[in-house]
């Protein structure tokens, strides 16, 4: 597989977290049964909301309890699903197959990595702190680190901005169509990454990722 002539190799790669670094579901899942048991509803099994895990607490209680941000037990239940969520965070939480290989193979390469996510800090520190292999990253950027979320370019040129590398020699890799949105804004290469939660929104052809990989180590072979 020949990297595309008009792509440089990139001084960094930066990543999504839930979904292209590290497989969150189960647990996710879990935290949202509880409360589909606490209200006498049989639970959907961690696995059902695998594919609407990139869209947060919006997504798991729309599946859950097909309930909008406009219902007005929607603040209360999403802060419900916080707590859960926080006190299950690393249960079953893990890096998906070939991660670690990918990010030891990038920084032998001498290239910095670094994490992107519109996850919490609340959530992100202390997950990325149960995980060594984190403590080598050049910047972990939550989703409210800066005043924007992804798809706004903010967090991703905040990222760009700690590791001291123009935007423009940074890729992004996600499995979202806001992380190709937001890498596009930026100036950075997206790449797609296809193994992940990818969701039912738009049609990944629609993306405008400028890469798509099927396995995490499938991006070794653009560099």
């Amino acid at each position: 597989m020949n990297m595309p002539m008009t792509l440089k190799t990139p001084k960094a790669v930066l990543f999504d977290l839930d979904g292209t670094l590290v497989d969150s579901s189960l647990d996710l899942g879990a935290a949202v049964d509880v409360m589909r048991e606490k209200r006498g509803l049989s639970p959907l099994g961690a696995e059902h909301y695998r594919e609407v895990c990139g869209a947060g607490a919006r997504g798991l209680l729309r599946l859950a309890f097909d309930m909008s941000p406009d219902h007005d037990l929607y603040d209360s239940m999403k802060h419900e699903f916080f707590d859960l969520y926080q006190s299950k965070l690393t249960e079953q939480t893990d890096f998906f197959t070939d991660i670690p290989e990918l990010l030891t193979a990038l920084m032998d390469k001498g290239l910095h990595w670094g994490v992107v996510t519109n996850k919490m800090e609340r959530f992100t520190t202390p997950l990325t702190k149960n995980y060594p292999l984190f403590g080598l990253s050049k910047a972990v950027v939550s989703g409210d680190t800066t005043p924007h979320s992804k798809p706004h370019p903010e967090p991703l040129l905040e990222a760009a901005r700690r590791m001291g590398i123009s935007p423009l020699e940074c890729w992004y890799v996600g499995d979202d169509h806001r992380d190709m949105l937001a890498a596009k804004a930026a100036g950075m290469v997206g790449v797609a990454a296809l193994y992940g939660y990818i969701g039912g929104g738009e049609p990944i052809e629609s993306w405008g990722a400028d890469l798509h990989i099927n396995r995490p180590l499938e991006l070794l072979n653009y560099l």
